[in-house]
């Protein structure tokens, strides 16, 4: 893949993020105040200062979405989409405006309303098409991982299930310790594993939540970043690829992995110079949107060879006191998952580890840390991985 990627190039001065949940009290507007205005004070500057911003959210079809709540005087704002990995999206852009020398400082900012507007999910129609694509819902195409990798790897249905509500149940237990997450609340895995079923293997308990929320990023160029904070986190890589599709189509297709996520993935490593992801990658954020997904992305990712990220999962590897953790904010599945500001989300725990400043929740002397959101579905998705440091 031609990608030089931007190493060290840019610099997070500030971030925000609103809690995760159900707010019946504000709307879209509201919310994007309040990850604005934390990000603000964060980088320690004043709203006319910011050059231009990128928006990510669903559905919403104009930077008016945004300039009006801000009241933001006669500034660009840049409307981005790409499913469920639009806050990504919306970072990525920003990052190579300030790169590429157009802006000075910028704001990447993602929201969702989806509690009380009607809808839950993915908001939109797809249009009509040629009958391939799958017609069944994101629990259910999802659901297909967990029977496939069980059968590829050898696995029995009931080490399988204990598997993956070990990875609802750390995720919780993570969430617990957030006092932004919309579930902060500890899980038995007993009642994980006894949850309602929704989809195949899938319990609701392995299911990431809905909600509503927003977060915020304030990105200048490396060599500025000490003059709006004394501990900025530094982009190491971006990586964002879209599939060719393929998956509905292929015999070969066996959804035991993303192909995209490995692109991505293998993309972003080059650019940041990363040998050995399992050994180098202190922490991850992943779009834990179900369980098997998380399963999947710990090889699709480096960090467990194929067909032993099982073991990893029941031997610990993943959890917050374990050598890399992942989803230490709780992940999709007990922060919440407003989908445009899911991968602002993602990058805003990447900001409270890097600097020391995650409470309960801190990692030991974190070195570089990795989020990664997807958006679409197994065989037909984009990816998007970054790497940040200090």
């Amino acid at each position: 893949m031609a990608s030089n990627g931007i190493r060290d190039r840019v610099a997070i001065v500030g971030m925000g993020c609103t809690p995760f949940g159900e707010h019946w009290d504000k709307s879209a507007g509201d919310l994007l105040v309040d990850a604005a205005t934390e990000a603000y004070a964060s980088a320690q500057v004043q709203p006319d200062a910011v050059d231009a911003y990128w928006l990510g959210t669903m559905g919403r079809n104009s930077g008016l979405t945004l300039s009006e709540p801000l009241k933001l005087q006669y500034k660009p704002v840049t409307h981005v989409e790409n499913y469920c990995a639009t806050g990504s999206e919306a970072l990525r852009n920003a990052c190579y405006a300030v790169a590429s020398g157009a802006y000075d400082l910028v704001m990447a900012i993602g929201v969702e309303k989806l509690k009380d507007s009607g809808y839950s999910g993915l908001v939109g129609q797809d249009p009509p098409g040629d009958g391939t694509e799958s017609t069944l819902t994101a629990p259910a195409t999802f659901s297909l991982l967990a029977p496939a990798y069980a059968k590829k790897y050898g696995l029995d249905e009931d080490t399988l299930k204990d598997v993956i509500s070990r990875i609802a149940f750390k995720n919780h237990a993570n969430g617990a310790k957030n006092p932004k997450a919309q579930f902060r609340k500890q899980v038995p895995l007993e009642a994980i594993k006894a949850s309602p079923k929704v989809a195949g293997m899938l319990g609701i308990m392995d299911c990431s939540g809905v909600s509503d929320g927003s977060a915020a990023a304030i990105v200048c160029r490396a060599e500025d970043a000490h003059k709006y904070n004394d501990h900025p986190i530094y982009v190491k890589a971006l990586s964002f690829v879209a599939g060719p599709a393929e998956g509905n189509l292929r015999q070969d297709y066996d959804f035991t992995t993303f192909p995209e996520v490995a692109a991505s993935a293998a993309d972003a490593y080059k650019q940041a110079g990363v040998e050995n992801p399992r050994d180098e990658v202190s922490m991850a954020e992943v779009h834990d949107c179900f369980t098997p997904t998380e399963l999947v992305l710990m090889e699709d990712l480096g960090f467990s060879p194929r067909g032993q990220a099982w073991k990893d999962v029941l031997e610990g590897r993943f959890e917050l006191g374990g050598p890399q953790p992942v989803n230490p904010d709780g992940g999709l599945k007990s922060f919440g998952h407003p989908i445009g500001a899911s991968g602002l989300r993602m990058m805003y725990e990447m900001w409270l580890q890097l600097r020391g400043q995650a409470g309960e929740r801190q990692i030991a002397h974190p070195q570089l840390g990795l989020t990664h959101n997807l958006g679409g579905e197994p065989g037909r998705c984009v990816s998007f991985v970054s790497l940040v440091g200090n």
